[in-house]
């Protein structure tokens, strides 16, 4: 089921949420909404899913209007951040919610309401978990019922609001690598919502970065990564250096009012001087875990830039707190200022 957004707009009062939202979702793809918080992210995602309505433009899914649908009949599932899930219902009973609750025309049986629950408990691995309440499960068990239950009711759209953002760094690495796995073996068109960076580019087929009610890029995470379109999806997906003219003459040969944007792992070090380097006083060296990161500061003016290493090529070239070393970028990319 491929999502059309043709030139959306949505105001609260004299506030621009969406400003000209123009998007493709294709049939079956992982698409990420990423932007910081208050950039409109989650009202689009409200009104893809028909909890919120736009002041204009088009919401088509496979090429028909829905406006005039409401959430129950655009046939989309939710997982919100907080799992929502009853606590007074089993496992069984949560996710088999939806299914119970259907017009009686389009009601299965109650053994295939069970056929089905099992089905998709042991899809999401917790089908041993059936008989259980919710305050007796991890927050990661309750995250993947909560997903199980939006499934039910066999979606053709999946809507994730920050599925994962209420859980410890390590489950949710755990669960975005499960997610993408389960993806992979259902096709279902999905779209959900992050700030997280990391998560948005281990995860979706594609991404949109936002800010402030608009679309700053749409591209695969390669693209987004590798080639960032504007300033701010270079300083947001990612750490940045950033040089002004008098520093990026020296490696650009322009003299201008752009900024050079340099990726701290796209610096080179060495102890002596290299064609176009540039000299740096060392500041702190912290190791975390397989990287090594250098804070250094440029000239008198002490600007820092921030360099960093794989552990093999910091014991190459090793370097302590007061060392002078020679910086030069690998790749470096212009914006005007």
């Amino acid at each position: 089921m491929s999502i059309t957004i043709q030139n959306l707009n949505k105001q609260f009062g004299n506030f621009t949420a969406l400003n000209n939202i123009n998007l493709e979702v294709n049939s079956g793809e992982l698409f990420a909404l990423l932007g910081p918080s208050g950039c409109g992210k989650t009202s689009l995602l409200r009104i893809i899913g028909g909890l919120d309505v736009q002041n204009s433009g088009k919401i088509l899914f496979h090429g028909k209007d829905v406006e005039q649908r409401d959430a129950r009949e655009r046939n989309v599932g939710f997982v919100f951040q907080h799992y929502a899930l009853f606590r007074h219902m089993t496992v069984f009973e949560n996710v088999a919610f939806g299914l119970r609750v259907k017009p009686k025309k389009e009601r299965h049986n109650e053994t295939e309401i069970k056929r089905r629950v099992h089905e998709l408990l042991q899809l999401v691995q917790l089908d041993w978990l059936a008989d259980r309440y919710p305050a007796q499960l991890s927050g990661g068990q309750r995250q993947r019922i909560a997903l199980a239950r939006a499934l039910a009711v066999e979606p053709q759209i999946l809507l994730l609001d920050e599925p994962f953002g209420a859980l410890d760094t390590k489950v949710r690495k755990e669960l975005r690598r499960w997610l993408r796995r389960l993806h992979d073996e259902l096709h279902v068109t999905s779209v959900f919502v992050t700030h997280d960076q990391e998560e948005a580019l281990e995860v979706a087929d594609r991404i949109v970065v936002m800010n402030k009610g608009n679309i700053e890029q749409v591209g695969s995470p390669d693209d987004v990564y590798a080639s960032p379109a504007s300033p701010f999806v270079y300083q947001f997906i990612g750490n940045v250096n950033l040089f002004h003219s008098r520093t990026h003459a020296l490696w650009t040969q322009q003299q201008s009012d752009a900024v050079a944007y340099v990726r701290p792992h796209d610096i080179d070090i060495s102890l002596i001087p290299q064609q176009s380097s540039l000299p740096v006083a060392v500041k702190q060296v912290r190791a975390i875990g397989s990287v090594v990161r250098l804070e250094a500061a440029i000239g008198q003016d002490s600007e820092i830039v921030e360099i960093e290493l794989s552990r093999e090529r910091f014991n190459i070239t090793p370097v302590a707190v007061g060392d002078q070393v020679f910086i030069r970028p690998r790749q470096i990319k212009l914006f005007e200022a």
